[in-house]
């Protein structure tokens, strides 16, 4: 388990509301059982990424649209997925995706996925985040870190992803100092090869840990071979029940 003092851990998970957060399914054409499942009415989401082809795609896909326009209308905040490669992406391509996630699918934000930790880059990712919320001040932004970055980059997005990995490293994982000096729902946790047995371990994890947004799943990256997020877990309904009662203990 993470080491946390007692007096941290009291703290960080009393009144902790906990949600879901998508990383986002395969093509809805592929998995459309799925994606009507994530616009099932009282699903605790906090939100759901689209990647429609490693970014918008090249023109709207139909099957997107529709996938898009029922999460609306059941009140899903809709995330597009961008990809910082680590800072090395041109920002004028970046905008172009930006734009025709907004224009097609009516994003309502962005997952910046792969994006830089460093201290050196934190400016480059203000600029970037910047850029991105003049295509709508209300954008909700994600930065997809997924270990704990430099802290200033808590001050330039909605939410943090701090860790996205496997179970075995999430159950030792411990939390970074800075983080306490920020609310919960700063902070996003994606954790595959999690087994049914443990899922409310993982969710007393995330909630010491002080991250109330997650996404717990069975299916496993393969080594490094695999997408583990790209279909629903085995113990979706078991996931939606426990995180459902909403207050930690």
């Amino acid at each position: 388990m993470p080491h946390l003092t007692s007096t941290t851990a009291d703290a960080r998970s009393t009144g902790v509301r906990t949600a879901l957060g998508v990383p986002g399914y395969a093509h809805p054409l592929v998995a459309p059982a799925q994606w009507a499942e994530l616009a099932r009415p009282g699903t605790p989401l906090d939100w759901v990424v689209l990647d429609v082809a490693a970014g918008p795609g090249s023109r709207p896909d139909p099957h997107c649209l529709g996938a898009a326009a029922r999460l609306r209308t059941a009140g899903v905040r809709v995330l597009g997925r961008l990809d910082l490669v680590h800072g090395a992406r041109i920002p004028a391509d970046l905008l172009s995706d930006a734009h025709r996630y907004r224009d097609w699918y009516r994003v309502d934000g962005f997952l910046l996925d792969r994006c830089p930790t460093e201290r050196a880059l934190l400016a480059e990712v203000r600029r970037t985040i910047a850029t991105l919320r003049s295509t709508g001040d209300t954008a909700h932004i994600v930065l997809g870190h997924g270990s704990h970055p430099y802290p200033g980059y808590a001050e330039s997005a909605d939410q943090l992803v701090t860790f996205a990995g496997s179970w075995s490293a999430y159950r030792w994982s411990q939390v970074a100092e800075w983080t306490a000096d920020y609310p919960p729902d700063r902070f996003c946790h994606f954790v595959h090869g999690v087994p049914r047995g443990h899922l409310d371990e993982a969710l007393r994890i995330a909630r010491w840990q002080g991250a109330a947004t997650v996404y717990f799943t069975d299916h496993t990256d393969g080594g490094g071979r695999l997408d583990p997020w790209e279909t629903m877990p085995g113990y979706w309904d078991d996931i939606v029940s426990r995180i459902g009662t909403g207050v930690s203990e």
